[in-house]
């Protein structure tokens, strides 16, 4: 059975140095690891110092048992995005060239769905049963996109099922005008399944997956999303509200990583005391603010985090 672990926060936080560091930390352990980033900065492929593409690879050096190892994939969302504006277009065409005429209502149902504005969400969604539900490794790290990104992806189950109910109705409408037509119609959307199923399965398929999904986030035998800030006001406001609406939907929140925080400052350096103090201060409105939760702190670093080595370094300082 596979078990996941979100990573989320606002941008620019250190989201997937701590995915790629929790990565190599289960692979030291000898678990089968697979880090996935659905960012739009395609900055796993950096911090890795590998070049990564849309199926998972094994990297060289990451984990030392012969049962575990490291993997990773970078999802482009452009593509992802490009695939359901085409779907919208392609859908809006068939139906006409159909001959099938839908209300007002009907067309707003379909469109209003958000799925062509919320594709990252919905390739999200369909990443995780995937790599999931395959069983090929112990665990799945996500390196989620931005906290506003991160909301919607629990939204998606829910918003696209009116869309999903208006295309199954037109499934009679389809039938009266012939096999070719109904072809037509349902064509488009074996582009949301990859598949080449018939497409009245395809459909159920598609939203079935989408019910899994939801199963898996917020089961917390499998699931858990930890949360990275910095030692910021504004970062620890935007948390507060990522993890109450986590746990509003049932997602299991047991952990916070405050990064980037100013240690052991020089005693020459006014300005390092200052900031120095002013993290002090934060850290404690931190364990505050949650005092629930278990909270890791990792130290302001020079440069970034790049490569297996140094992303070595902060694992060993992260749970596994």
């Amino acid at each position: 059975m596979t078990d996941c672990i979100f990573y989320g926060g606002k941008g620019g936080v250190g989201k997937t140095t701590c995915a790629a560091a929790t990565g190599v930390r289960l692979a030291d352990t000898g678990q089968k690891t697979l880090v996935v980033s659905t960012d739009p900065a395609h900055s796993l492929s950096d911090s890795l110092e590998v070049d990564l593409g849309s199926e998972p690879q094994r990297l060289e050096g990451g984990g030392e048992s012969e049962s575990g190892g490291l993997w990773a994939v970078e999802v482009d969302p452009e593509t992802q995005q490009e695939r359901y504006e085409k779907l919208a277009q392609a859908l809006a065409k068939d139906l006409r060239s159909a001959g099938i005429r839908l209300g007002d209502e009907e067309v707003e149902r379909i469109f209003a769905s958000g799925a062509p504005a919320g594709s990252d969400e919905l390739a999200a969604l369909d990443l995780l049963v995937e790599y999931v539900d395959s069983e090929v490794w112990d665990i799945v790290v996500f390196d989620t996109a931005p906290t506003g990104h991160t909301l919607r992806l629990f939204d998606m189950p829910e918003a696209i099922g009116p869309a999903l109910e208006t295309l199954q109705s037109l499934r009679g409408q389809a039938q009266r005008i012939g096999t070719a037509a109904k072809s037509a119609v349902f064509g488009p959307m074996s582009m949301m399944t990859g598949r080449s199923d018939d497409e009245e399965e395809s459909l159920e398929a598609f939203q079935a997956r989408l019910e899994r999904a939801r199963e898996l986030l917020v089961d917390p035998e499998r699931t858990e999303f930890r949360v990275v800030l910095i030692p910021e006001k504004m970062a620890i406001a935007e948390s507060e509200r990522l993890v109450e609406t986590l746990r509003q939907n049932g997602v299991r929140v047991d952990q916070l990583v405050v990064n980037q925080v100013l240690e052991d400052p020089d005693d020459d350096c006014s300005r390092c005391q200052s900031r120095y103090e002013r993290h002090e201060k934060r850290l404690t409105e931190i364990h505050n603010t949650f005092p629930d939760l278990e909270v890791v702190t990792l130290p302001e670093r020079e440069g970034e985090v790049q490569g297996l080595e140094a992303v070595g370094a902060i694992a060993a300082e992260l749970p596994a």
